[in-house]
């Protein structure tokens, strides 16, 4: 019989109880397992440092699943799991194969008939849509915008429009160094009556979630530098579900 496939979420920071974040299961979980696929094995090491790990982190296999691992190669890493051995697949932070190249290994374990279960842990993406106070009940996450900041300001009018015809919430990320720009630009983009969530720092001491009217931002803009942060923009009417009976 084949290992299982443990998706294992990491903390969304370096700062904060780890506890807070993480059930006593799966710490339990990550601490067992003796193979990990990690898109950075030196974070991974380090999360398990902070679990207080006690065996030797050399006695502990880790391959890297990240952005530059040829498809091809990618089967490859389920030899463990084929050979009867439990593999924990972890991230960056958050959880893993959600905006990560881990789902190449996940639909690759699937092919394969090889076990995946998925652990308990904190999500940015959903984090930030529970706060926000727009619609829950329709969502879409687009990852990253391009670039280009013409072709970024014209997407973001899209997503906008796109959220005032199907009442729907859009989701989108930023690298950090670029995350002023990125609220600049949907000043720009987007009307005055649209709402926007910045979600920054989730779950750390000096996290911050509002959502104002991109009128009531302007003039606010908050300090995003460098900062890990959830962008929401929202210009639909929120429906009512009405109550279970």
């Amino acid at each position: 019989m084949s290992g299982v496939l443990y998706l294992i979420p990491t903390p969304l920071g370096e700062g904060g109880e780890m506890a807070a974040v993480l059930p006593e299961s799966v710490r339990n979980i990550a601490l067992s397992l003796n193979s990990f696929v990690a898109e950075n094995p030196k974070t991974a090491r380090q999360f398990l440092k902070r679990l207080g790990i006690t065996r030797p982190l050399q006695d502990i296999q880790m391959t890297t699943l990240d952005e530059h691992t040829p498809p091809e190669q990618v089967g490859q890493l389920l030899a463990p799991l084929l050979a009867g051995h439990d593999v924990g697949l972890v991230s960056e932070a958050g959880c893993p194969a959600v905006a990560d190249p881990g789902a190449l290994l996940v639909r690759a374990a699937h092919e394969k008939g090889v076990k995946v279960v998925p652990l308990v842990g904190p999500s940015s993406i959903l984090l930030a849509l529970m706060a926000s106070g727009m619609n829950g009940q329709s969502f879409t996450f687009h990852g990253y915008l391009p670039a280009n900041r013409e072709e970024r300001v014209k997407r973001l009018g899209e997503l906008d429009k796109e959220s005032r015809a199907c009442r729907q919430t859009q989701i989108f990320i930023e690298t950090p160094y670029r995350n002023q720009q990125m609220f600049e630009d949907i000043l720009r983009a987007c009307p005055s009556q649209t709402l926007l969530c910045v979600a920054t720092d989730i779950t750390q001491a000096n996290e911050r979630i509002e959502t104002r009217t991109l009128a009531e931002w302007k003039g606010k803009v908050p300090d995003l530098h460098k900062r890990p942060t959830i962008f929401l923009i929202y210009s639909g009417a929120i429906a009512a579900r009405k109550p279970r009976k």
